[in-house]
């Protein structure tokens, strides 16, 4: 290797450096015949590339042993004796002729070299050191920044000054001694061992403030901890221990006593209800006809033998609770009704299946069809419309009559009577209005204030009462005038009844 790249304190002077590398010189040594002095090895690689120039580098091989180790230089050539070298070799200084076999160690240069100042090569880590060139590799041996391999063989190179860090904390393989248990460890095995020691205190995870071995705590969070979570064994979820009591308190399926004393054992909570209504015998209950008036309450097994006793009295009540209801279905309809009336005073009136009622209405004497009842505005009178399709009085058997009726209404008492707003009756034409104008019959008057029938009505009046026949036209329309256009259309007719009220009236 070429020679010292160290710091010297001073710079070394021309003769300690060699004039191949310009380095001080490592293992000197000095041609004779020109007293010229090189590193040992610079010169070993400038004689081989003179071989190399001489012989070419194909086929041949040189080896070159140190100068300073019994100098020796043969050059081999394949399959041939060995060759002499004479006038090979030229100095490097000089380029005069050099005698390899003159060529010797230089021992009194090396020890002065070796005896220049230098730094050490880590100064600039800092470390401080200075000293002879011989004494660099004892200071090796001390040099807190020198590199050396973990005296554990752990495979870690690192500086003198951080190995005790490393033995002590770092190194795998360091001897460690568990503080709990003291037993030994290599640093990677104790690495494992934190945390699962045996010996080691530690506080109980369920943060129930206790703190024991680790050994114990297994045990302790199962049979000890008054923070372990323990399933209920009624319902089967889980709960902190100290808790669970206070849960039974509220427990669906905790088993309790039925308040009746029947023989039924361990009924849940949420079960108690269901089984006093359904399955307890010693329960009370209400009689299957409390809705008919029945008040009878006994033990549920007692129930049986009183409907048998009782079976004409719940047969009565029943009779009476049928006769109420239908009393209070009629009201519900009537009031259903009034809901659909009309309250505009405007009546349409479809009359469906025209045909067979006519023939209906031959067959008998005077036979009334009724319109649905409607007002005449809101909060006003309550009219009805009715009609004889084979006629009544003078058209009797050749006419449509039409009468108008007053009926008691729900506002009667705030209106003025008797009723006297003129009334206007109408067939409708049910042609296409696009391909002919429709041809309404109207028939319009003024009702008589005389008139029984326009009087405020009693509230016993029903239609079969002669005096509530009604004002109309006995000959509204004939049975032939009706059949001319489309009076009749689907085998339905329309009539119309409107009553033509005041503005401020209505408003």
């Amino acid at each position: 290797m070429p020679g010292f790249d160290y710091k010297f304190l001073e710079k070394p002077k021309r003769r300690f450096q060699c004039p191949l590398c310009n380095k001080a010189m490592r293992e000197p040594v000095q041609v004779s015949t020109c007293g010229h002095r090189f590193c040992d090895t610079c010169l070993q690689e400038f004689l081989r590339l003179q071989i190399q120039r001489s012989y070419g580098s194909e086929g041949f091989t040189a080896t070159l042993k140190g100068f300073v180790r019994n100098f020796e230089i043969t050059v081999l050539q394949a399959n041939s004796p060995s060759l002499p070298l004479e006038g090979v070799f030229k100095c490097p200084e000089d380029q005069l002729p050099l005698d390899y076999a003159k060529i010797y160690p230089d021992p009194d240069l090396e020890q002065q070299i070796l005896s220049l100042s230098i730094r050490c090569i880590h100064s600039e880590e800092g470390c401080r050191w200075t000293g002879q060139m011989k004494q660099l590799q004892s200071h090796f041996s001390t040099c807190a920044f020198n590199v050396i391999p973990c005296p554990n063989r752990c495979a870690i190179k690192l500086t003198r000054r951080d190995l005790p860090d490393h033995l002590q904390h770092d190194c795998p393989k360091r001897k460690v001694k568990c503080e709990f248990c003291g037993n030994e460890f290599t640093g990677e095995a104790y690495e494992n061992h934190q945390g699962i020691c045996p010996q080691e205190s530690v506080y109980c995870e369920n943060k129930c403030g206790a703190r024991m071995m680790r050994r114990l705590l297994s045990q302790h969070s199962l049979a000890e901890c008054p923070k372990r979570t323990q399933p209920c064994k009624y319902c089967g979820k889980e709960f902190v221990y100290d808790t669970i009591q206070n849960h039974q308190y509220h427990c669906p399926r905790f088993p309790v006593q039925c308040p009746n004393q029947c023989n039924a054992l361990n009924v849940a909570r949420e079960d108690l209800a269901s089984h006093l209504k359904e399955s307890c015998g010693s329960a009370l209950v209400l009689c299957p006809f409390k809705d008919a008036g029945c008040k009878h309450r006994c033990p549920k097994v007692a129930m049986g033998r009183h409907l048998e006793d009782t079976s004409k009295a719940h047969l009565t009540l029943m009779c009476s609770l049928v006769s109420r209801q239908r009393q209070e279905i009629q009201e519900l309809r009537r009031e259903v009704e009034e809901l659909s009336v009309s309250h505009d005073g405007v009546l349409i009136w479809k009359i469906s299946d025209y045909s067979r009622k006519l023939q209906e209405a031959k067959l008998r004497n005077n036979y009334e069809f009724f319109s649905p009842p409607f007002y005449t505005h809101k909060y006003g009178y309550k009219l009805q419309v009715s009609a004889f399709l084979n006629g009544n009085g003078s058209g009797e058997g050749t006419h449509l009559s039409i009468y108008i009726r007053v009926l008691p209404g729900e506002y009667d008492s705030l209106l003025e009577w008797p009723f006297s707003y003129k009334v206007t009756f109408s067939i409708l034409d049910q042609s296409d209005p696009s391909l002919s104008k429709p041809q309404h019959i109207t028939e319009t008057f003024n009702p008589d204030p005389n008139w029984k029938n326009f009087q405020k009505p009693g509230s016993s009046r029903n239609s079969l009462d002669e005096s509530t026949l009604g004002f109309g036209y006995p000959k509204f329309i004939s049975h032939e005038e009706i059949k001319k256009r489309n009076y009749i259309r689907d085998n339905a007719i329309f009539l119309k009844a409107s009553i033509e009220i005041p503005q401020k009236i209505i408003a």
